[in-house]
């Protein structure tokens, strides 16, 4: 017995009211348990669609459907991570290298100066409140969605929300162990006045790679991802 699309839409209910807000992971579970639910019927046909599909979901375990939102999280992670890169890399080519350049000559200037960790600091605390803000204001956003019941795939959300915060609070953890040690930067030897020039300057490609390069690239990257995409958004 095949399900019919009233049943196979219950199914994407289903999904939701068990915490999978993601389409791509709903239409995973949702091809899985169709599946399975007609297998399931084959061996016991007496059994209504409720049942069977009650029967399905405990193969899940008691977590349900956790581990495969775990699963495919990391999967997602790891393919968010290669694009990064691939735009990381792209970075580092003329005139973009230049540019590159400038800003690790400025940060030693400014490293050099006395005044060089009240800057830095300065523009890292500002810098890490309007991150904050960004993130409250796209998971309400996000919310908002997830309540209309809108087709959310999970690597356009990990596009949307994913901000680089946490090169922010790395940056004030080096200020911190300054502070700390009651170093000025510009007491340190040259050697280590270039190290930190380098990271802050990775630091700024980073935030402008995952804050300005993949969102306006989103569009491109999710159809490449997900074939279905562009249909899907469409309906």
């Amino acid at each position: 017995m095949k399900l019919s699309e009233i049943q196979i839409d219950e199914l994407y209910k289903f999904t939701r009211q068990h915490y999978v807000y993601h389409y791509d992971v709903q239409s995973e579970l949702v091809d899985h348990l169709a599946n399975d639910i007609e297998e399931i019927w084959v061996e016991y046909s007496n059994l209504s669609f409720e049942q069977a599909r009650e029967k399905s979901f405990k193969k899940f375990g008691i977590f349900g459907f956790m581990d495969v939102i775990e699963a495919k999280q990391k999967q997602m992670n790891k393919r968010y991570r290669k694009i990064y890169w691939r735009f990381f890399k792209e970075w580092f080519t003329v005139p973009k290298i230049l540019l590159t350049i400038s800003l690790f000559l400025a940060f030693i200037i400014i490293l050099k100066n006395t005044i060089a960790i009240y800057f830095i600091l300065g523009i890292t605390f500002i810098y890490i409140l309007y991150d904050l803000f960004y993130l409250a204001r796209a998971r309400k956003r996000n919310k908002k969605k997830i309540e209309k019941q809108e087709k959310i795939f999970l690597l356009e959300a990990m596009i949307r929300d994913t901000r680089s915060n946490f090169t922010g609070l790395n940056l004030l953890n080096i200020l911190n162990m300054s502070f700390i040690f009651r170093y000025h930067f510009n007491d340190l030897a040259f050697h280590w006045l270039l190290l930190l020039a380098l990271f802050f300057t990775i630091a700024v490609i980073s935030i402008y790679i995952n804050n300005k390069v993949i969102p306006q690239k989103a569009e491109e990257l999710l159809q490449e991802t997900y074939p279905e995409y562009k249909l899907v958004k469409k309906l």
